[in-house]
């Protein structure tokens, strides 16, 4: 089965749906399990984009695209040399 790739916005908005489950009193296994997604993803998750904002996660992502740009730049230039 392949694998789903979630956007960073649905992520975080996931993660604040599971820290309201926590602070109302459920465990993390049982707020995860409702959010869908497992255990070990959100803790993943939660290290990857722990008290980042929505700012921060569109400045993240245009950074990581600017990277891939970057690192194919300097792979042709490298093969042309």
């Amino acid at each position: 089965m392949a694998r789903k790739r979630d956007p960073n916005e649905d992520i975080l908005k996931l993660l604040r749906e599971i820290e309201v489950k926590l602070s109302n009193g459920s465990d993390v296994q049982s707020a995860c399990r409702g959010a869908g997604i497992s255990d070990a993803t959100y803790y993943n998750w939660r290290k990857r984009f722990g008290g980042m904002g929505r700012s921060q996660v569109s400045e993240l992502r245009r950074l990581e695209k600017e990277n891939a740009r970057l690192r194919r730049s300097s792979r042709n230039s490298n093969l042309t040399s």
